[in-house]
């Protein structure tokens, strides 16, 4: 009898919490939403699967956000614009890009991390049998000098004994290093990985050697804002954040295809690829690791800003001195709270 009652007294508490989360959702709907703008990285591709799927799923009204989506060109443009402009209230960008900016006194921090492992590397033919830095010698390889990856290409030798004068690098612009690549006029490529390994191996089947295998790993892809709009906005940008983290966690329970089809509906006038949508955001989800225990996707981790300082300062990036801590804002990542409303 005792544990009948317990068992349904926990039944009721469950039921009670769950009445409580929607209640707290009505509330938000009933009210008018709370405008807020947001910067993205780029042109659309996998990465921003949540952003549109919350948006097609009306996740994000249901939060009592307003949300308007801009494309970009480019994560150190978008970390400019939002750190320099009342224009946005937080942008979504490689984390890294962020990091140098604020070390040079753009103030912006860290909100909330998704992959956090750089996506940065090497991208070989899958028969090539390169599994690191020491298969590039007397290889051709392109990459882009004003890139993020270019700094640390020395390193990445390094790693495997090699120097500059050991392999042929071709400096190629961004725009034309995956036709350069894809059409074998290089024997690998440096460049990030998510977004062109998907769009090179349709004609050029490939694989990726991170940098961040080899001692290179930083924080990639998250959201960040200004220290004014954190002040300011800070409640809609958690929101925003926390609502963001659990479509990311949505779509890699297995509803992958359905965040692609979101993108197709949110930016149909971009034509794009579905097979290379998927192919971006499969290929995404091994840069997210695995939250420590306890945690939720989209949390900072401390470590992985400690390495971070450590990567980007090898290279002359940022400052040695530069305190890990002071990149990320704590406490506004809670994805749990919207677990009701998101669902399995």
């Amino acid at each position: 009898m005792r544990t009948s009652k317990a068992y349904g007294w926990r039944r009721w508490l469950a039921g009670a919490a769950t009445l409580a989360m929607w209640a707290a959702a009505a509330v938000a709907a009933a009210q008018p939403a709370t405008p807020l703008k947001v910067r993205l990285d780029w042109t659309p591709w996998g990465v921003q699967a949540p952003f549109h799927l919350a948006q097609q799923k009306g996740w994000y009204k249901q939060a009592g956000l307003d949300v308007t989506l801009e494309d970009g060109n480019g994560s150190v443009t978008t970390v400019q614009i939002v750190g320099s402009s009342d224009a946005f209230d937080v942008g979504h960008a490689a984390l890294a890009s962020m990091m140098i900016a604020r070390d040079k006194g753009l103030p912006v921090k860290a909100v909330a991390v998704f992959a956090r492992q750089s996506d940065i590397g090497l991208l070989v033919p899958a028969d090539s049998g390169i599994t690191g830095p020491s298969g590039l010698k007397g290889r051709k390889v392109a990459y882009t000098a004003g890139s993020l990856e270019a700094p640390f290409i020395d390193a990445f030798l390094a790693a495997g004994k090699l120097k500059r004068g050991d392999v042929e690098l071709v400096n190629v612009d961004a725009a034309s290093k995956a036709s350069t690549y894809a059409v074998g006029r290089a024997d690998a490529a440096f460049s990030t990985i998510p977004f062109f390994l998907p769009v090179v191996s349709q004609k050029r089947p490939s694989t990726a050697v991170r940098f961040a295998d080899f001692g290179l790993n930083m924080p990639s892809f998250g959201l960040f804002a200004s220290e004014a709009k954190l002040k300011t906005r800070g409640d809609a940008i958690a929101r925003f954040a926390s609502v963001t983290a659990r479509a990311w966690e949505y779509i890699h329970a297995g509803h992958e295809d359905e965040a692609v089809a979101a993108i197709l509906a949110q930016r149909p006038q971009a034509r794009l690829d579905p097979k290379v949508l998927r192919g971006q955001i499969d290929a995404l989800k091994a840069y997210f690791g695995t939250p420590p225990s306890g945690g939720r996707l989209g949390v900072p981790v401390p470590d992985d800003w400690v390495q971070a300082v450590k990567t980007l300062s090898s290279v002359g990036l940022i400052g040695a001195e530069a305190d890990p801590a002071g990149f990320y804002a704590t406490g506004m990542v809670h994805p749990e709270r919207y677990d009701a409303m998101v669902g399995r």
